[in-house]
């Protein structure tokens, strides 16, 4: 095993060498000589002498020599796809949350010691240089990053795949913390050129409309009625697999107009009237997730999803024509995975083109859609899953509602066969809601129009199969599988933290980069001293790293030497971020009853972004903020507690927290979160999870040994079998901490200067019954926290835990999901690129 390991190294790297030597500047000359690429590009990209240039050009320069580099492996990539013709897969997804790519993309081409050659002749601030790469705004949360991580592995695996999403211009929006409140600002990522993306018109895809728009009193109305068209351009990113054997694409649609101007209109002084088919066009991919709190919010959110699908569909069907000519070989040649709910869609348009373009039957275009598409599903949440209004089907896709009609005609006629006179569950498995609104059920659609779907976790598959759509379950047993997630251990552990990743290599060799599953290989080390304290090390340098590049771009001020306890994801009740912040201010009521406690100094970090019409999650960070100020201006605890809300959370962040980080909250209610990721960053940079028994962290446990982490609350059982009888204010009645902190917050002391302004959180914990469980963990919260306090102050003891928790990740590499998606759903196999 370790000799074909080292093979296939010797054979990405050598591969990498004799494609430098395709080029006049080679190896050697891309250090800095007057032919090298990055002079080249310095120059002649922006007419500019190279003296005068500004840190942002010499990025682009760098950037653009790098995707010279991998320009030919790029197509090298494409051509042995089309030449062995292998199935392939294409994942839809509307958020793909990859980060900055210039130091990933180098890392997996093995060029590191190459480009900072280069940087360092030429004197340029490397950390400076990356800094001036914006994050893509093409994601938000776990499900885009996730994406993204799977892109990763089915390069790295050679795996023949695409990903499809959107090109958004601007991202959700760009955080930002005013007098405590969240602000959010345009994210206009795509201010400055991209120099990774490569621009396809000549493939654009025309998406046709049932409707037409015109621009009313300023805003953009609907004409029924009148057909329409948009045109998806395509913008391809390369997605580089580990070694740079296999240059994968991440192809994103651009919206335009097929005529972007009205000559005539404008000329008769209707200026805005003549530019309505652009707006309309270039509105509809400009935001990541517009504001669905407005119907017309839902509205762009619902065409956004169809033009994604059908740019998608048209596309990838029209690769499967240029090699085959038999449509019945579909489900052979193509795998189509659904990213959760958003694609959906897709069952529709795949039905659409194999009955209106390939004149199928409908039996015959029913049995290659189901065998075609596969589904992944995200959430337990009701609210995400998604229903769209059957009106909206049929002023903009008339065709497509036919479809899904005759779809649940002929589904509903099963479900009577097979359960006669059980009227309910008819109503329960049904494509359409009744009701006021008769709305079309997203998910429903998806599962019955494909032939997998998959939960992320083993409890979130348990539960929805179980729960969340227990009749279609029941009904077709066989589709649903669990794919617990995994995160990419190139960028998580060798880019965020070079230095443990050395560590580890040091001590197993480099295996595990490709194999997490060599990290087993740490286990015996954790009774090893002199492994113990390099691992204390490299946690120390990432703290304080952390420490001086907080404090260089935003002032503030942290002690390396605290624990560094945190909690970063999305903000929403369900992930408790407010019992969180009670289990603080439990432990800064315990300071100010007894000043002598001794208590181990903590710094207790916060980050996440709100949806803009999320009042409460909007609310959250205003009360994490105000605690942060109180406990700043308390001189009884200053210096012992410490409360910091990291605004604009994104992959750059998180890259520099998670590695420096001790402690890693995972505290959602058990039962709501379906797997999460950032649980996984964590456990492998060395931070031990304070956390419930939710999600993926339930199968972290379970191979690290639950006596390694420091579990608490409720179980998911347990949350679902109180709900007719819980009650919060026994809590608050019979747990004098819980009481004396909740009164300490709505007795204004956090928000002196704005009296009543923390009242809806008494609502949420107290008057409408606290369902999501805060009062009912907190005190095991509290407990668990005590437990790791405790450990804490036995060092070796504490770095024993840490290494059994890397060495238990490997489970949770995306490569090891990735394996199990392309074994057991999509039967795809590698197609090494020669």
């Amino acid at each position: 095993m370790n000799e074909q390991r080292a093979i296939a190294r010797a054979s990405r790297t050598s591969g990498i060498r004799d494609l430098l030597r395709q080029y006049e500047c080679g190896p050697i000359q891309l250090t800095g000589t007057n032919n090298a690429l990055y002079e080249r590009h310095l120059m002649f990209d922006n007419v500019v002498d190279p003296a005068v240039v500004g840190p942002r050009e010499r990025f682009e320069a760098i950037a653009r020599s790098v995707r010279d580099i991998l320009s030919q492996r790029w197509l090298h990539t494409e051509q042995a796809y089309q030449n062995h013709n292998p199935k392939r897969v294409y994942y839809l997804s509307m958020e793909f949350l990859i980060g900055r790519s210039l130091a990933n993309t180098i890392m997996n081409l093995m060029l590191d010691q190459a480009v900072r050659q280069c940087v360092d002749r030429n004197g340029h601030d490397w950390l400076a240089l990356l800094e001036q790469e914006p994050d893509a705004g093409l994601g938000n949360g776990g499900l885009g990053r996730l994406a993204a991580c799977f892109l990763d592995s089915m390069a790295t695996m050679q795996l023949p795949a695409m990903g499809y999403g959107l090109r958004y211009e601007y991202g959700i929006f760009r955080q930002s913390i005013s007098d405590g409140w969240q602000h959010e600002e345009a994210d206009h990522w795509l201010r400055r050129p991209d120099p990774w993306e490569v621009a396809r018109p000549q493939e654009q895809v025309e998406v046709r409309l049932g409707c037409s728009f015109e621009v009313r009193s300023g805003s953009l109305a609907v004409i029924p009625g009148e057909p329409s068209s948009l045109l998806g351009i395509p913008y391809d990113r390369p997605v580089v697999g580990y070694g740079g054997r296999t240059v994968n694409t991440l192809r994103l649609w651009a919206a335009a107009a097929p005529e972007v101007f009205d000559f005539h209109a404008f000329s008769a002084g209707d200026f805005v009237g003549a530019l309505a088919e652009r707006l309309t066009a270039e509105s509809l991919t400009r935001v990541l997730y517009p504001d669905d709190s407005t119907s017309r919010g839902k509205g762009l959110r619902f065409v956004q999803e169809y033009f994604l699908v059908a740019c998608s569909l048209a596309d990838l069907v029209r690769r499967f024509r240029r090699d085959n000519s038999d449509w019945h070989a579909l489900p052979g040649k193509i795998a189509i995975q659904l990213n959760d709910t958003h694609p959906s869609l897709a069952v529709a348009e795949l039905m659409r083109i194999l009955l209106d373009e390939a004149h199928l039957g409908w039996d015959e275009a029913w049995d290659l859609t189901r065998q075609t598409l596969a589904y992944t599903n995200h959430t337990l949440l009701p609210e995400a899953l998604e229903k769209w209004p059957l009106r909206w089907f049929e002023v903009l896709l008339p065709r497509h509602l036919d479809i899904i009609l005759k779809i649940n005609h002929h589904l509903l006629e099963e479900v009577r066969a097979r359960y006669p006179g059980d009227a309910g569950r008819a109503e329960r498995i049904s494509l359409v809601e009744e009701g006021g609104v008769r709305r079309i059920r997203m998910a429903n659609l998806a599962i019955v129009g494909s032939h997998s779907t998959n939960g992320v976790a083993a409890i979130h598959s348990k539960l929805l199969r179980t729960k969340t759509v227990k009749d279609l379950a029941d009904m077709f047993p066989d589709r649903f599988s669990n794919k617990t997630n995994g995160v990419t251990p190139r960028r998580w552990i060798r880019l965020a933290n070079p230095a443990l990743a050395d560590i580890i290599t040091q001590a197993i060799g480099d295996g595990w980069i490709t194999d997490l599953a060599e990290m087993e290989k740490l286990r015996p080390l954790a009774d090893d001293a002199g492994f113990r304290e390099a691992i204390r090390r490299a946690k120390r340098d990432a703290k304080s790293q952390f420490a001086d590049w907080l404090k260089s771009g935003s002032g503030v001020a942290v002690d390396p030497a605290t624990i560094f306890d945190s909690q970063v994801k999305r903000i929403h009740e369900y992930k408790r971020q407010l019992l969180n912040g009670l289990r603080v201010v439990v432990l800064y009521n315990r300071l100010r009853e007894n000043p002598d406690l001794e208590i181990a100094p903590r710094t207790f970090f916060f980050a996440g972004k709100a949806a803009p019409a999320y009042n409460l999650a909007k609310l959250i960070i205003k009360f994490l903020n105000n605690l942060a100020g109180t406990i700043d201006g308390d001189p009884a605890v200053r210096g012992r507690l410490k409360v910091v809300f990291l605004p604009e959370y994104c992959v750059s962040l998180a890259e520099r927290l998670i590695p420096a980080s001790d402690v890693s909250n995972q505290i959602s209610t058990a039962g709501y979160e379906a797997s999460g990721t950032s649980n996984m960053k964590f456990m492998m940079n060395g931070a031990l999870t304070l956390g419930t028994r939710d999600g993926a962290t339930i199968e972290m446990a379970e191979a690290a040994g639950e006596d390694n982490f420091f579990l608490f609350g409720l179980t998911a059982e347990q949350v679902i079998g109180s709900q007719g009888w819980y009650d919060p204010r026994w809590h608050y009645d019979n747990e004098p901490e819980t009481r004396a902190a909740l009164d300490l917050i709505f007795s204004d002391h956090f928000s002196r200067y704005e009296p009543g302004l923390f009242g809806p959180l008494r609502d949420v914990l107290l008057t409408h019954g606290d369902h999501y469980r805060h009062l009912a963990d907190l005190t095991s919260y509290l407990d668990a926290d005590q437990r790791l306090i405790k450990l804490y102050a036995d060092q070796e003891g504490w770095a024993r835990k840490v290494i059994l928790n890397i060495a238990a990740s490997g489970r949770f590499s995306s490569d090891r999901t990735i394996a199990e998606y392309a074994s057991e759903i999509w039967d795809v196999r590698p197609c090494p690129v020669p």
